[in-house]
């Protein structure tokens, strides 16, 4: 492998690698809820923590380890990460109660924040503007394909095996994973010289936590008043939070306002809030409607959806080559029109008798939506971005995202469970079920239409996808470059 050293198409493999195993294990989890009740003896609270504390924890440092890894190296932390993430996959796998399983995937939600950050910034390092989003775009569709594609495997894993195969699977991967990444990866350099800021990652983590955890168990204490407490505390402390970065931005702030400054940036950090919305607003309630309405087992309700990740897999690097050459914006509102017109079709349908078959047309459009969808709006949001910025911006892009999907979750599920409440006959429950799939996947629905009309002012391309700073300017002068960008130069040149 060392003859594939900083060779950019087998870094990109390396990092999609590692960043499709985290993202799995956001919905993989999903379909192995029942399984993981009758065989661990668990309260369907305590199945919900197992998700939620990797989210938690994902969503909460994701930001501080991008900027980390400008600190102390991207492929220091995508390493410690990757083995982090592997070594709480195993206890996961070999977890004995609930307690130890949500210890566990707390675990793991770490080293996936520490990994996640890095993939993204990484790239923006090694690939040269004029190919950026073609290496984005594959990077971005892992993301869609790891979404709709954790149904189908989990399934598949929990009806074979049993529940701890769905963590046991990352540990060959992990393995396998941190040995190319030690022999391809770009040597890690410290990128910055400045102090981390301390306070502002402790200010940054207790409002997102405080944000995070009111909305992923705001439905569990029937919204409380101390939920909304930790609403309002969310809010004060990013206003500090805020204020604390504004005195910081000549002095390597943890989030560069500069960011914000780019349109396409700000709107698609948005528009990554709808998608989030959208792909866990509908899957999480489909994968419940097929196994608990329509009777399905985990590896056939998987199955049925597996024509929606194969048409995403099929259709991401097409979008990826299209957002190269014509720009990303009216690709990315035509996959979500897709997705949206499959979504729509999804719920005509939904009946207590629908055959299977029905649904194949709705996720063949859905997947083509879906895969129209992950390259253009990573390819967008980043193409401004300079290579000096690209561990902020990463660490802010997959925050936000990830917020979205916890957003997108609690959304669903608090519309769900007020629609259910009281139905404690079985046939009447499934009726009931399936009247409450109206109201919650409109959510969703609504959320990617607007994420599309919000697309609408995004910015075209600039020139031949230049970023800023890389123009004719800084091509005359190669030594004024930034060091990163004089390296993806050199990757660039070797590999071809």
């Amino acid at each position: 492998m060392t003859r594939w050293r900083e060779n950019p198409w087998a870094i990109l493999i390396t990092l999609s690698l590692g960043y499709f195993m985290t993202l799995l294990d956001l919905t993989i989890v999903n379909i192995a809820v029942p399984d993981i009740m009758n065989r661990l003896g668990a309260s369907l609270d305590q199945v919900l923590w197992v998700g939620n504390a990797y989210i938690l924890v994902l969503a909460v440092l994701l930001i501080s380890a991008g900027r980390l890894g400008d600190l102390l190296g991207k492929k220091t932390l995508f390493i410690a990460g990757v083995l982090l993430f592997t070594i709480a996959s195993l206890a996961c796998g070999i977890a004995q109660n609930p307690g130890q399983l949500i210890a566990a995937r707390a675990a793991q939600g770490l080293g996936a924040a520490l990994l996640i950050p890095q993939t993204m910034s990484l790239l923006i390092e090694t690939f040269p503007p004029q190919r950026r989003g073609t290496a984005l775009g594959v990077w971005a569709s892992v993301a869609g394909i790891a979404t709709v594609a954790g149904p189908t495997l989990g399934g598949l894993l929990v009806t074979a095996l049993d529940w701890r195969w769905i963590f046991l699977v990352n540990l060959p991967v992990g393995v396998i994973v941190v040995a190319m990444a030690a022999a391809i990866l770009p040597r890690p350099a410290r990128t910055v010289t400045h102090r981390f800021d301390v306070l502002g990652v402790l200010i940054a983590s207790a409002a997102l936590f405080c944000a995070v955890f009111a909305l992923t168990e705001g439905q569990n204490y029937a919204w409380s008043g101390w939920i909304w407490g930790l609403f309002a505390a969310a809010a004060v402390l990013m206003a500090v939070f805020l204020v604390h970065q504004s005195g910081k931005q000549d002095r390597q702030p943890l989030v560069p306002f500069a960011l914000f400054r780019d349109r396409n940036f700000a709107i698609l950090n948005g528009v990554g809030v709808a998608v989030s919305v959208g792909m866990v607003g509908l899957m999480l309630p489909l994968t419940i409607y097929l196994q608990s309405v329509l009777g399905y087992s985990a590896l056939k309700a998987g199955l049925v959806g597996a024509p929606m990740w194969v048409m995403t897999m099929l259709v991401s690097p097409f979008a990826g080559r299209l957002s190269d050459r014509l720009g990303g914006k009216t690709v990315l509102i035509t996959g979500l029109a897709l997705y949206a017109i499959g979504a729509t079709w999804i719920l005509a349908i939904i009946d207590v008798g629908t055959d299977w078959t029905a649904f194949l047309p709705a996720f063949v459009v859905g997947g083509i939506g879906a895969g129209g969808v992950f390259a253009p709006m990573a390819t967008e949001a980043m193409r401004g971005v300079p290579p000096r910025l690209a561990g902020a911006a990463s660490g802010v892009n997959n925050t936000i995202r990830q917020v979205g999907s916890v957003l997108g979750g609690a959304a669903v599920g608090a519309v769900l469970q007020s629609r259910l409440a009281g139905t404690p006959d079985t046939e009447a429950a499934r009726h009931a079920f399936v009247e409450a799939m109206g109201p919650a996947l409109s959510v969703p629905i609504l959320a990617v239409v607007a994420g599309a009309v919000a697309c609408l002012w995004v910015g075209g391309r600039r020139g031949s996808g230049q970023a800023p700073g890389d123009g004719p300017d800084q091509a005359a002068a190669p030594d004024s470059r930034e060091p990163a960008t004089r390296r993806a130069a050199a990757s660039w040149a070797r590999a071809k």
